[in-house]
């Protein structure tokens, strides 16, 4: 071959490769967020709702309604800014979730909608809580039975004052055992001020403590349980909780991006260095603030502490294997 050929061709070969590596490189890995919320834009209050990321030194004149922490807009620079149509909440979170390759365990009002919409990115989660019109045992048992959900939360008794060892909770975990479904349940951090508001007045701090799982867990022993929030700020009882029942998984819903940067970081070192980080799924607990899903993934991606595997460990790995995704479905995710 002439010699200016074979450069032509060596330059074309060497394009090529590097085009390869350059859409490697773009195609994300994919992620899973345990903590995902098709909620209305106005399930925080009237829309446009607020959330200062990171925030500090919060605190509130009795004389103020508690409500002010989301409806009155913060002093912070950076503060995120709800969405102001229903609609609007859900394209710019499926957006998201299509850009950086998510599939998001999602609850709330909406989840049929967005299920319709996003396809398999939405893995449908029954959200359940002690309110009027909540679920029988026998009505969650058939939503089980015919895939209409294929995961039991957020389940969120705690607004109510309810502990999930509490006897009215039972029937309840009997039938998320017998079908084998992931339960999510949220331990640790509600609005603050949440006892405060109109819709929690049950709501206790001591609830926090993922000890109150510990009798639950003992008497269904096959069921599989994430604590949301990762039971913060409680480290030395979820410590203890994920050294007796190694079943037992989390998710960082919410304090990956709303607590101090460097709070976040020493919580979740500790649970990494006391042994446990192939227990920790990410979550965002989007709820009104799409942004906060990305805000959540730099939080783990800007970890120091944590090593490239580690991360994609909390990402997605430690979510699939919780799940009990097949190889096919694991294989379609970072084929995308």
């Amino acid at each position: 071959m002439h010699r200016v050929s074979m450069f032509r061709v060596t330059v074309l070969m060497a394009v090529a490769v590097f085009s390869g590596v350059l859409f490697a490189q773009e195609r994300s890995l994919p992620i899973i967020d345990m903590h995902l919320h098709a909620n209305r834009a106005d399930d925080n209050g009237p829309p446009p709702t607020y959330m200062c990321p990171g925030f500090e030194n919060y605190g509130l004149d009795p004389k103020q309604p508690a409500s002010d922490a989301l409806t009155k807009k913060p002093a912070c620079p950076n503060a995120l800014v709800g969405a102001a149509t229903d609609e609007t909440l859900m394209t710019a979170t499926l957006e998201i979730l299509e850009r950086r390759n998510i599939i998001g365990v999602t609850s709330g009002p909406l989840v049929d909608r967005w299920r319709q919409l996003g396809g398999d990115r939405i893995i449908p989660s029954a959200t359940f809580g002690f309110w009027p019109g909540a679920p029988s045992p026998e009505a969650l048992r058939e939503w089980f039975r015919s895939k209409r959900f294929v995961a039991f939360g957020e389940v969120a008794i705690q607004y109510q004052g309810v502990s999930p060892s509490d006897p009215r909770f039972e029937p309840y975990l009997a039938v998320a055992e017998s079908a084998d479904v992931p339960l999510g349940i949220h331990v640790g951090p509600g609005p603050v001020g949440a006892p405060y508001l109109p819709d929690f007045r049950n709501y206790r701090a001591r609830l926090h403590s993922p000890l109150e799982l510990e009798e639950a867990l003992v008497r269904h022993p096959k069921l599989r349980v994430y604590i949301m929030h990762a039971g913060w700020p409680m480290l030395d009882d979820l410590l203890a909780v994920l050294w007796a029942h190694p079943q037992v998984h989390v998710d960082v819903g919410i304090i990956c991006y709303a607590l101090p940067r460097d709070e976040f970081h020493r919580y979740l070192q500790r649970i990494v260095q006391a042994g446990f980080g192939s227990r920790i799924m990410f979550g965002s607990d989007q709820m009104n603030w799409s942004g906060a899903i990305e805000l959540g993934i730099d939080a783990i991606e800007a970890a120091t502490f944590l090593s490239p595997q580690q991360k994609r460990d909390i990402l997605y790995n430690n979510a699939a294997r919780f799940l009990r995704l097949t190889p096919e479905q694991i294989a379609s995710h970072h084929g995308r």
